[in-house]
């Protein structure tokens, strides 16, 4: 498309979506990562929640949660969720819509490795979206999984990563006088080719 210059061009979107991080990433305060994830329950009531997401690969976005907790059934009854990214210091914002499916391999297992000592034996301490009585009874928890599992725990079952595969992927920039620029890339299906539209403000 003529008119798809500047920060919107490129033949990729994912290409396009790690550019855009990466400069949230010199300006954002925090977690310039952060995604508005939203997914919808067994009664098609939506719900929403901030997440970080850890991975823009050339195919998916991925991010890490406890398959208890409610979204990750959510997803797993729906196939599909969706997130917005918003940079405030950008006035810049990626739409993101598709199918969702779990990671559970080595990647999974490499990026829980990565995180601290205390993050890891916490995603066995907790029972994610389950109502807790207090902190202390949290933290107890996470001094008995301590004991339980060392100080290098493997994984727990429970715990992955979820893969977002688009099939739709929006991105937003302010314009001045509220005429902003988007542009939507869209697709059938997961191997399917990319239509680009420019969309009205």
């Amino acid at each position: 498309m003529s008119d798809r210059t500047g920060i919107f061009a490129g033949d990729s979107p994912f290409q396009i979506a790690r550019s855009w991080l990466a400069e949230a990433e010199a300006t954002e305060l925090n977690d310039p990562n952060a995604i508005a994830l939203a997914t919808v329950d067994a009664d098609g009531l939506p719900n929403a929640r901030m997440v970080l997401l850890k991975e823009v690969t050339d195919t998916d976005f991925v991010f890490y949660t406890n398959y208890g907790s409610a979204k990750a059934r959510e997803i797993e009854q729906a196939g599909k969720a969706a997130f917005v990214m918003h940079w405030k210091s950008l006035r810049r914002q990626i739409r993101v819509r598709g199918l969702a499916s779990r990671e559970e391999g080595p990647e999974a297992d490499a990026y829980y490795a990565s995180r601290s000592l205390t993050s890891r034996l916490g995603a066995w301490a907790s029972r994610q979206s389950e109502p807790l009585a207090s902190r202390t009874v949290l933290m107890a928890e996470v001094a008995k999984v301590g004991l339980a599992h060392g100080s290098n725990p493997s994984r727990p079952p429970f715990w992955g990563g979820v893969r977002l595969c688009p099939l739709e992927i929006e991105f937003w920039a302010d314009g001045a006088f509220r005429l902003h620029d988007r542009f939507r890339w869209r697709r059938r299906d997961a191997g399917g080719t990319w239509e680009i539209q420019r969309l009205n403000p």
